[in-house]
């Protein structure tokens, strides 16, 4: 670690992941105590074509190639929510599986995230759409380029672990989102 904000002096690099299986967004937001700023966005790609065990083996290479050159020190990665289709639930669970992999695989501590956290966090409402998360993203991280919607998610992602799971550890408080209320708590 290198020697974060939590305890107040210091920068504190995130990585931010949006799930997917034929595309992992992912972004690197730097954290100067109460300050974001920006560092890199993308998307990791998988071949439609391939087999799922392919396309898993190329999301997993293709994040540990993002951790490996932005060298962050803590990741957050967005939960799956459940969708109509069963199968396609099934293989978002997986590739998220790998997004949970790779960086706990690097030493990083990974925190998860509800979806409606997220954009609450980001956008103050937890059913904003993916315009406005876009849009306050750009406003939180002057200068981000936002290279997919995907990579958009990603930051959003990263911000909210910066605002939430950073500001509970500094409070000594554990990041607990409670489903049924909407609230953080203990």
């Amino acid at each position: 670690m290198i020697g974060g904000p939590v305890g107040g002096a210091g920068r504190l690099r995130l990585i931010g992941l949006d799930p997917g299986l034929r595309n992992t967004g992912w972004g690197i937001v730097d954290v100067d105590g109460n300050r974001l700023s920006w560092v890199a966005d993308g998307t990791v790609h998988s071949d439609g074509e391939g087999t799922l065990a392919e396309r898993l083996v190329q999301l997993h290479d293709g994040l540990m190639t993002v951790i490996e050159a932005w060298k962050p020190d803590e990741a957050a990665v967005e939960e799956t929510f459940v969708n109509k289709n069963p199968t396609s639930t099934l293989k978002l669970g997986q590739a998220r599986a790998v997004s949970l992999l790779v960086p706990a695989r690097c030493g990083l501590p990974v925190a998860e995230y509800p979806t409606n956290l997220v954009k609450k966090s980001v956008v103050g409402t937890g059913h904003a759409d993916k315009a406005q998360v876009q849009m306050m993203v750009k406003q939180i991280l002057p200068g981000a380029k936002l290279n997919s919607a995907d990579s958009a998610d990603a930051l959003a992602v990263a911000i909210c672990h910066a605002h939430l799971g950073l500001t509970n550890r500094r409070w000594g408080a554990e990041t607990r989102f409670d489903r049924w209320s909407g609230r953080i708590g203990r």
